[in-house]
This record gives C-alpha cells, sequence and structure tokens, in this order.
C-alpha cells in the first residue's frame, strides 16, 4: 500500500511538472507498465483530481483545473529554490509578514531531511542592506502591485500622482531591484521612458484610457537598473574606448553605463560611481585602452594610480632579480 501510495504521489508530480505525457513517458519514469499507468490514473479520479485523457499515439494524459487543489509536490531543488524566493521577500518592505507565513507554511510541510537542509540554508545566510542608505524603506501594498500587473497585462493606462505631481502613464513592466520595486512605463504625451518608483505612486480612479503597447528600445530590466544607478552617481565619466560598442557591451554590468558607438569604429562610455576610485576600478576591469574626456579630475586620479602601480612593479622587479 506504502508503495502505490508513493507511486501515486509521483505520479501526480509528474503531472504538475509538465502539461501533457503520454502513458509510454509515465511509464518508463515509474518504472511501471503501461496498466499500472492506467490503474493509477483511476485512482487519481477516484480521489477526485481531474487527470484528462488526449487522444493520441499509446493514451496521453493532462491534470486539468479541478474543484480540488492538488497538492504541491516540489522536489529536492525546487523546495530550496522557493524557500530562498520567500527568504528573499521577508526582507522586502511591505512583503514580511506575508512571506514569513508562506515560509512558516513550507516548513510545516517539508520532510524533515528537507526541512534541515533548508532551515542550515537560512540560518547560515542573510538578506544584504538596501544599498542607498539615504532613503529609508517604504512598504508597497501587495494590492498595488496586483492592480500595476493586471493594468500593464491589459493595457490599461494609468492617471496617478508621482511625488506629488500629476501623471499620466503606460505601464509596461515591473522590476524588483535592491529591494525597491520600480514600474517601467511610457509618458504618452512626450513619449518619454522612465522607471517609476512604486512606493511613491499614487494611483488615481478612474484610470486612464486603453492604450496599444509601443515597442520598447531594449531590456526593461536592464533599462531601470542603469538609469537607477545613472541618477544616484557622485562621480560621472565620459570615455574613448579603443574598441566597437559590441565589445565594451559584453564586458560590462548595464548598472556600469551605456554605450554610444563612434563612425571609426571605437565606442563612447558614460559611466560614473560614488567615487573616483569607483570609476577607476571600473575602467581597469575592461582591459581596453581608453581615454578620458571627463572629468579632468578622474585624469589626476589614474595618474597617481599610474605612478603608484609603477613604482610596485618597479620595486617587484627589484625582489626578482636580488
Amino acid at each position: 500500500m506504502a508503495a502505490t501510495s508513493a507511486r501515486l504521489l509521483a505520479l501526480l508530480g509528474l503531472l504538475q511538472s509538465r502539461s501533457d505525457w503520454s502513458g509510454a513517458e509515465l511509464a518508463e519514469r515509474l518504472d511501471v507498465t503501461d496498466r499500472t499507468v492506467r490503474n493509477d490514473v483511476a485512482r487519481l479520479r477516484e480521489l477526485g483530481y481531474p487527470v484528462h485523457a488526449v487522444r493520441g499515439p499509446g493514451g496521453r494524459y493532462r491534470l486539468g483545473a479541478g474543484a480540488k487543489l492538488p497538492p504541491l509536490l516540489l522536489d529536492d531543488d525546487e523546495a530550496v529554490a522557493v524557500a530562498v524566493g520567500l527568504r528573499a521577500s521577508t526582507g522586502m518592505a511591505g512583503f514580511e509578514e506575508a512571506g514569513a507565513r508562506a515560509l512558516a507554511k513550507l516548513d510545516q510541510v517539508l520532510p524533515t531531511r528537507l526541512g534541515r537542509q533548508v532551515a542550515a540554508l537560512r540560518s547560515g545566510s542573510s538578506a544584504g542592506p538596501n544599498t542607498d542608505g539615504s532613503l529609508p524603506d517604504r512598504p508597497v501594498a501587495p494590492e498595488l502591485l496586483t492592480t500595476l500587473a493586471a493594468a500593464i497585462r491589459d493595457h490599461d493606462g494609468l492617471r496617478c500622482r508621482y511625488q506629488d505631481e500629476p501623471l499620466r502613464l503606460e505601464p509596461y513592466h515591473l522590476v524588483s531591484w535592491q529591494r525597491r520595486w520600480y514600474l517601467v512605463a511610457r509618458d504618452p504625451d512626450s513619449g518619454r521612458w522612465a522607471p517609476y518608483r512604486v512606493d511613491w505612486l499614487e494611483l488615481r480612479t478612474p484610470g486612464d484610457r486603453r492604450f496599444t503597447p509601443t515597442e520598447f528600445p531594449g531590456d526593461m530590466t536592464e533599462f531601470v537598473v542603469r538609469e537607477v544607478a545613472r541618477t544616484g552617481w557622485a562621480v560621472h565619466a565620459r570615455l574613448v574606448i579603443e574598441a566597437p560598442a559590441e565589445e565594451v557591451v559584453a564586458r560590462i554590468n548595464p548598472a556600469v553605463g551605456t554605450v554610444e558607438p563612434l563612425p571609426d569604429g571605437r565606442s563612447v562610455l558614460v559611466t560614473g560611481g560614488d567615487s573616483l576610485e569607483i570609476v577607476s576600478v571600473w575602467i581597469g576591469m575592461l582591459g581596453i585602452d581608453f581615454t578620458v574626456e571627463s572629468p579632468a579630475a578622474l585624469v589626476d586620479h589614474l595618474a597617481v594610480l599610474a605612478r603608484r602601480y609603477t613604482r610596485a612593479a618597479q620595486v617587484a622587479e627589484v625582489a626578482a632579480d636580488s
């Protein structure tokens, strides 16, 4: 009986993991005969799980939507991934309590062996603090996120106030980054794209009219990371890189800056950071020759670094010869 119950759970887990299975595939995965698969499918139906037969060679099966919710069956990697995701949500303003409740429920249903692994992972890790130290966390209501997600799905325009300024927006995508939620949206009047902090949005009712989507010029997640990082830079720099734009783009993180091609095959990198030291590190990691166009202070700092590195190399050469 125990073996049959375990096999039924394994069968249910397979049906949950993919929308369509042949009888032969299920038999092979469960190491049983096609007849056993048919009998087990019949038992699941008797228990109230809507397993539909689909016409096709050898018979095919699909788990449909029904009155009863099938148990959520996770393998080891999936359970750990869910636990890690829930742990991350408890560090995001507005989701601490809900994430903690869901994590507690997951702990109750995990097998002892897997529960110990997840507990070890939780106790041996932590969520990093918000890197934007100048701004406190502001909770985002889950209802606001679901409203925005529905507007994105249905292409419904928004009327809102953003930092007390009235706005009309066309919503396109939500991005979570550095414990903040951002909405990628387009201003229908100016055509300007921008990331908007969701905790600064106050939606007005009713919303705006439905809109026809416009193709976004690039990757929305990279756009948010780049724009949020750029607006927070203390040092802005413009460099001419002795390489094509494609090569430079392949070597940098989107948060580091933007790349523009030049007619002569070189490119311009617009970058920045919290200090000259950080900008210098990013430039050095490119591994490509460059010229600084601005600021002059960066040129002076690189000259200091050049002298420092030269002295270090000379000392190393003397030590090697002695």
